[in-house]
């Protein structure tokens, strides 16, 4: 009888049900004990179709599907395909539209690295950090709810601009949220930065060396955390950012404690860049005290065709879709009449005004970009976030297609957890910020 021992590994599926993996993730893990000797990563789990999606509908009607790539951070993804696709047409956003974008991706940015650090550190026993980052989060999203009418499903950007202008006193209501947001960065920073425990559970876990994070072509903070500094709103400037001044911060060891810092110092920058905008974005409109209308009864006199002194009238709005009248409208969005809805008070009161809407939201009418293809790259909160559109001369896009920043980094999750022990997954699947719509689209 043979009584030598045998020493077998064990497979080990975590996930989807479970709490780290967020629902939507499966790990097939070979473990050697407590050490983890081989991982396979099964995704798809909120695959929507976005591609296809977007074939079915107009080029405006793609924002809302964007919303649902990176929802925590959607403001992004709607100026990276709304600078494609003017891009692809040859055409530009008005400066101070161009501000305001940047402001509301960077408040967004704000709001994705808040999540992703409140989440990592609750899910290894830091609860109050939890508790204090989603605070600070409320402070931005009731910023981007004023801006946007909605905090999370957006669809703020327009081809050729943004929705609506920004309402009064928001820039006082942004510095006000600036300064509390970066008092609670202070908090956590002395409850956890130095923390033994937190320290020990970051420190050396889940290292990606710099070559294997450039051979998968990663990028964001989990690149930068090994001490490259590619930044795309540095190295590829797209709208106002080659006019700011901000830091890319970089880790040396590229592990999970080096891409906290990163997220850390990332939210301060993003914030300074959000203060340096508000200075310089051209001023808004001056109220010139004309009389308002209501605009359905503008809409009401517009069709007995008593629009006599309607140039001079300033629209009353719903509170949705204030911004968008005469004045906001022309610093907003760009003035080609193929892509621009027009001005409320144009829509509403002369009959050019309401064929122009007409004809931009009618099927087979709408925004009708060139025959043509191009690639447009934005800074995501996870990394390079790129949209690559083609269009056959119609107003339905032929392709869009997304390169989303957590897939690489999930394709290189085995080499990076190869050698580790079981109790880090947590940590370093935390660090990855994996957010399923955007990954699996």
């Amino acid at each position: 009888m043979n009584d030598a021992t045998e020493t077998r590994t064990m497979l080990l599926n975590v996930g989807p049900s479970h709490p780290a993996m967020h629902g939507v993730i499966r790990l097939i893990m070979e473990l050697d004990g407590e050490k983890i000797v081989g991982t396979e990563v099964e995704i798809g789990y909120l695959h929507r179709a976005f591609e296809k999606s977007c074939e079915q509908v107009g080029w405006q009607q793609v924002f809302p599907y964007t919303d649902r790539l990176n929802y925590v951070s959607p403001l992004i993804n709607n100026v990276g395909y709304a600078m494609a696709v003017e891009k692809l047409m040859g055409i530009e956003a008005p400066e101070r539209a161009e501000y305001i974008r940047t402001i509301m991706s960077e408040l967004s940015r704000v709001s994705d690295h808040l999540t992703c650090v409140g989440a990592s550190a609750m899910e290894l026993g830091a609860f109050t950090v939890f508790l204090y980052m989603i605070k600070a989060r409320e402070y931005m999203w009731e910023l981007i709810e004023q801006v946007c009418g909605a905090r999370l499903t957006i669809s703020y950007a327009r081809v050729g601009g943004v929705k609506a202008d920004l309402p009064g006193g928001f820039a006082e209501r942004a510095r006000a949220a600036s300064d509390k947001v970066l008092a609670v960065l202070s908090d956590v920073d002395k409850l956890v930065t130095r923390n033994r425990i937190f320290v020990d559970r970051l420190s050396g876990t889940g290292v990606i060396s710099q070559e294997l994070a450039l051979e998968y072509a990663i990028s964001g903070p989990f690149l930068r955390s090994t001490g490259v500094d590619y930044d795309v709103r540095k190295d590829q400037p797209y709208s106002v950012y080659d006019r700011l001044d901000f830091d890319v911060p970089v880790g040396t060891k590229g592990d999970n404690y080096d891409r906290y810092l990163c997220r850390m110092e990332e939210m301060r920058q993003s914030l300074r860049i959000v203060r340096q905008c508000l200075e310089q974005m051209p001023k808004g409109p001056v109220s010139l005290d004309r009389k308002k209308m209501d605009a359905a009864q503008m809409v009401d006199e517009a069709k007995i065709g008593r629009t006599e002194g309607f140039h001079q009238v300033e629209v009353a709005a719903d509170p949705t879709l204030e911004g968008g009248q005469r004045g906001p409208h022309e610093q907003v969005r760009t003035e080609s009449r193929g892509v621009s809805l027009p001005s409320k008070e144009e829509t509403y009161g002369n009959i050019e005004g309401l064929m122009n809407h007409f004809k931009l939201i009618m099927l087979g009418h709408g925004v009708i970009p060139p025959r043509g293809e191009v690639y447009h790259a934005v800074e995501g909160a996870n990394g390079e976030l790129g949209f690559y559109v083609v269009s056959d001369g119609t107003d339905y896009p032929y392709r869009v297609r997304v390169h989303p920043p957590c897939l690489p980094i999930m394709q290189a999750l085995p080499d990076i957890l190869r050698g580790e022990q079981m109790a880090d997954v947590v940590a370093t699947f935390g660090s990855v910020n994996m957010i399923a719509g955007e990954l699996d689209r």
